[in-house]
């Protein structure tokens, strides 16, 4: 390259990122420049082409066609690319022994069912029933009474009930602490399951030799006053799927033990399975203290 040549490119960028000198407000001004830079160095790492210049913008258009009220394709694309994943990172910094964050995913669902402690949230949805109990501390060991603590989880066919399209409101719910920061509750087992990819985001992992499959987990969002909220996951222990997730969502911590019970054995609750196997697991969850991030930044 040319001298001549570096120095028009850089005289660009230099003019781009002038243009937002003036943005009143001084963070979306940090950020504005910030991606400049970086997307300006991209370009003229990879020399970009002209022609995949018009290619990026069409999958970004088919991202953009194909998102409706059920469906966030860009949600999609950040988790690929594990920008999720690392945008969680940063703003869940490690506090002591609080439970690590993952990803909320695209099929969190506001305004679930309320259950009572001991409840089932499958609500129908096919699966071996699992037992999920714990206790949420603060990093002190201290009980968190009145946590709420929701959860949703795919069904044994991989699917969420919102890919459905019935309307259907299974395998999802909200449930409280008690006063000893106890919950409990009745799902299903977590499955493997792929992401959405019949869409540009699923084109993008074909052409790239990418699986779309997520390792088995079941999602977690715990709230407590005076508590960073916390979205995690709780993974199966021996899934194949744990070290390639599509997401990059899987942290050791959170890889734990669904112990399988044969059918006829007695539940913790004394629910009647009607001979069907079920399996059960524990997973004791510590929240920072709000703020924290922040802090410590």
């Amino acid at each position: 390259m040319t001298l001549e040549q570096r120095s028009r490119e850089s005289q660009l960028v230099e003019r781009v990122v002038a243009s937002f000198d003036d943005a009143p407000d001084e963070r979306l001004r940090e950020l504005m420049q910030a991606l400049t830079r970086h997307l300006h160095a991209f370009l003229r790492e990879v020399r970009l082409t002209e022609q995949e210049w018009r290619r990026a913008i069409a999958f970004l258009t088919a991202a953009g066609h194909i998102t409706d009220d059920r469906r966030q394709e860009f949600i999609l694309l950040s988790d690929v690319l594990g920008a999720s994943m690392q945008t969680i990172t940063v703003n869940n910094e490690a506090h002591g022994n609080a439970t690590e964050a993952t990803v909320v995913g695209p099929f969190f669902v506001e305004g679930s069912p309320k259950i009572e402690l001991g409840g089932d949230i499958a609500a129908g949805a096919p699966g071996r029933p699992c037992w999920v109990e714990g206790r949420v501390t603060d990093t002190d060991g201290n009980p968190v009474p009145h946590a709420r603590i929701e959860v949703w989880e795919a069904d044994e066919d991989g699917f969420y009930d919102v890919q459905y399209g019935d309307d259907r409101i299974a395998a999802r719910g909200h449930l409280y602490s008690d006063v000893g920061g106890n919950y409990r509750f009745w799902g299903v087992v977590p499955t493997p399951y792929p992401i959405p990819h019949d869409g540009p985001v699923g084109r993008l992992l074909a052409a790239t030799g990418r699986s779309p499959m997520r390792a088995a987990h079941l999602h977690l969002m715990v709230q407590g006053e005076g508590f960073r909220t916390l979205v995690t996951h709780i993974f199966v222990r021996g899934d194949e799927l744990l070290d390639r997730d599509s997401v990059f969502g899987v942290r050791e911590s959170l890889v734990t033990d669904f112990e399988p019970r044969p059918a006829g054995s007695p539940t913790p609750d004394g629910r009647d399975l009607e001979d069907r196997a079920w399996s059960r697991v524990r997973f004791d969850v510590v929240l920072a203290p709000a703020g924290v991030a922040r802090e410590e930044a």
